[in-house]
Parts: C-alpha cells; structure tokens; sequence
C-alpha cells in the first residue's frame, strides 16, 4: 500500500533565488514549452506548446534543495502541473542537466547525492530492491498492463493493440536465442510468466524461469497452470547467483537493470556457465549513451528514491566490458526496439490513470497517482528524446 510523503522543501530564500535564476535561463532555451510562473507571468510563452504552470515558490525551495530529485518531488506535490506532461517533460530531456551552469558540472559529486550504499545488489540486498517496486501488488500490475502481464517494452506493427506487439517482441527474443522444439530454456527474470508461457506453447520447449519477486512467482505459478504448461515450465524463487544446471538457450527481458554495476561481470560469469556448448542467450535491456552512462552512473536519482532502488540503466560498452570481464560470451548483434517504447508507456499511462479508481481500491493514495505518473511520463520523454534506449542483444561465445 502507499505511504508515501513528499515532506515541505527547506526553506532556504537566497538557494532558491539563484535555484529560480538558473531555472528561468535554463526554460528560455527551450523550444516547444509555455511555463508560467506563479505569480502568472509567463517565463516562457510558446502558445500551444506543452504547458508547464508553477503553482508554488516550493519549486524553486526543491530544485534548491535536491535538483532533478526536487524537480519530481514538486510535481508530485502538486506544486507544478501540466496540461501533457510527457510533452513537457520531452522538452525538458536534455535541458534537465544543465539547470547548474556548465563549469559546475564537473563538481556534480558534491552537489549530487550517490546511490546509498544499502541498497546494493547483493543476494539479500536485491531481493529487497525488488520487493520494493515488483511486491506491491499484482492487481495494481494487472491494472495497467495488457492480457499477457508484460511489463517491458513491446515491439509494434501497423495495427497491432499492445498485447499483440508484446508477443510479437516474445517472438523476436525467442528467435533471437534460436529457441526450439525440445529445447530446455533459462529466463532470468520472469515477470508474471508471458514470455515463459509463450515460448513453451509455440516452441515446443521446456523453460525454467528464475524470479526474486515472491508476488511475480505466486501470479506466474496460477498464470501457468491456468494455461495447462505445468509439464513445460517452471517458476523458481531464486537468485540468478544461486542457480546451478545446463541449459540450451537463456532469455532475460529487462531484468538487467536491476543487477547492479559491480555484479555485472558475475552475472555474465553465471550466463556462461549455465549456457550449454553452442547455445545462444538473448538479452533486452534499456540502456543509454555512453557519455551520460559514465557521468550519472554512481548519482542518485528521482527514480532510484522512489521507482527502482538499487538499479543502473547501462550502455552498450559497458554491456561489453562486462561481458569481457566476466565471460566467454560476446555480442554477435544488437536490434534498437527503443522507439516502440514511448508507445508501451502511453498505453500503460493512460490505463493507469483511466483505471485508477480500481488502483485506489487497492490502497494507493493520490499521491502514488501523481508518482507513477510521474514515473511513466518522464521514461516516454527519455525515450523520445533519445536520452535512454532499449536493445535486444544476442550473445555467443567465440
């Protein structure tokens, strides 16, 4: 159930002038965004642009206080507002990094928090990271996904609804990893069975699918034996690090995220030796540039505070890098799904907020409203800015 506050910002006058300074010089660059200040003056004027309305001095207090962290908290708090808030945050993409001028970004370790340290994913540690987000509450997932309970992206055709492009990207995943008849497949990751349970009843394989989410292997189990799979896959409570066999093929669809930079290599290092001689695995990550990776990768952010404790988005070098490190395996191709995301996360945005009576039957307050989508809008702006992106990447030993 939501507990979450968003406490007052400290307040500190002269921090938050230069804070509203920085901000105006910052809004006056942008193109496509109206803001209105909360005196009602406009600080940029673009009519039929996006429209950003500060209601509250509290803004500045916030960006003040914590930046891009405060910059969420404010609009959670109802202290900012906008008629489409995708499009406002889209304008604000890049621009987002620079409210602090450019020679201070090099001091960006002192000014910006790091990712506390309890929250590494170590066996115990993760499993704690992912209670906090995937433990909820199944009802709240099954809310706002589709039929098949996917939560990643999907990959979309002329006239496809989503739960059509969410197996059509099952398909490109099993395709990638050559999954086959008799074949006997590891997912790393199970979410609540789709793509275990599609690649058993159109491959005609056996799939052991490990998860750390006690809610996703509850649902998944019911999901499986709803669908007469039993004999075909199996769902197990189980960090990847503890896991033991051989397998033909391996599948992970969005769960590298969660893995955290230092345990990188070591997750490779298990890939390699559970993937029997000649297999393939298949990997969907979100990622993003190079150059942003290296710079925010140790920052604490508005989503690690409050969506994805522990996670880390990487890049493709670092993907490989780690691959070096750890393993065998390398990357023998890579197929950009990143521009079907902004789509995935409309859908979901706007069958959480159409839905959200149900979701406030469940427990979750207004303020869990405004946070998840929050949450949804910015990923949308991410991806259509180009900031992140998602890949599916096959990896084999040479």
């Amino acid at each position: 159930m939501s507990t979450l506050e968003i406490p007052p910002p400290p307040r500190r006058p002269a921090r938050a002038r230069i804070a509203r300074a920085l901000f105006e010089r910052s809004v006056a660059g942008l193109e496509r965004l109206e803001v209105i200040a909360p005196d009602g003056r406009p600080l940029r004027r673009q009519p039929g642009a996006p429209r950003m309305e500060i209601r509250s001095d509290a803004f500045f207090h916030r960006l003040a206080a914590s930046g891009k962290i405060g910059f969420g908290e404010a609009y959670v708090a109802a202290e900012w507002a906008a008629d489409d808030l995708a499009g406002v945050l889209s304008a604000f993409a890049e621009r987002l990094s620079h409210l602090v001028p450019r020679p201070l970004q090099r001091l960006r370790r002192i000014y910006e928090p790091l990712q506390p340290r309890v929250e590494r994913n170590t066996p115990a540690g993760a499993r704690a990271n992912i209670a906090r987000h995937y433990d909820l509450s199944n009802d709240l997932f099954a809310a706002f996904l589709d039929e098949t309970m996917t939560y990643s992206c999907a990959v979309f055709e002329p006239g496809d609804s989503l739960a059509d492009a969410q197996r059509r990207k099952y398909d490109a995943i099993c395709d990638l990893a050559g999954v086959g008849e008799g074949d006997h497949v590891l997912e790393i990751g199970t979410g609540w069975g789709g793509m275990a349970m599609h690649a058993a009843a159109t491959r005609g394989c056996r799939v052991t699918s490990i998860t750390i989410s006690r809610e996703q292997k509850q649902l998944a189990e019911q999901r499986v034996r709803a669908a007469g799979l039993e004999r075909r896959v199996e769902i197990l409570l189980c960090d990847y690090r503890q896991l033991y066999g051989r397998f033909d093929k391996i599948v992970s669809i969005e769960m590298f995220e969660a893995v955290g930079e230092e345990y990188w290599p070591e997750y490779f290092a298990v890939c390699d030796r559970l993937l029997a001689p000649g297999g393939r695995m298949a990997l969907q990550t979100i990622t993003m540039p190079d150059d942003r990776y290296r710079a925010s990768r140790r920052s604490y952010t508005w989503v690690h505070k409050y969506i994805f404790p522990g996670g880390l988005i990487p890049s493709e070098r670092a993907i490989a890098r780690a691959l070096e490190r750890g393993s065998r395996l390398r990357v023998s191709s890579a197929t950009e799904i990143g521009h079907h995301y902004p789509a995935t996360l409309r859908a979901w945005r706007e069958r959480f907020l159409a839905r959200f009576d149900e979701v406030r039957g469940l427990g979750f307050d207004e303020t869990f409203r405004r946070t998840w989508e929050y949450y949804l809008a910015s990923c949308e702006a991410g991806f259509r800015h180009g900031a992140i992106g998602d890949v599916q990447l096959m990896l084999e030993r040479r």
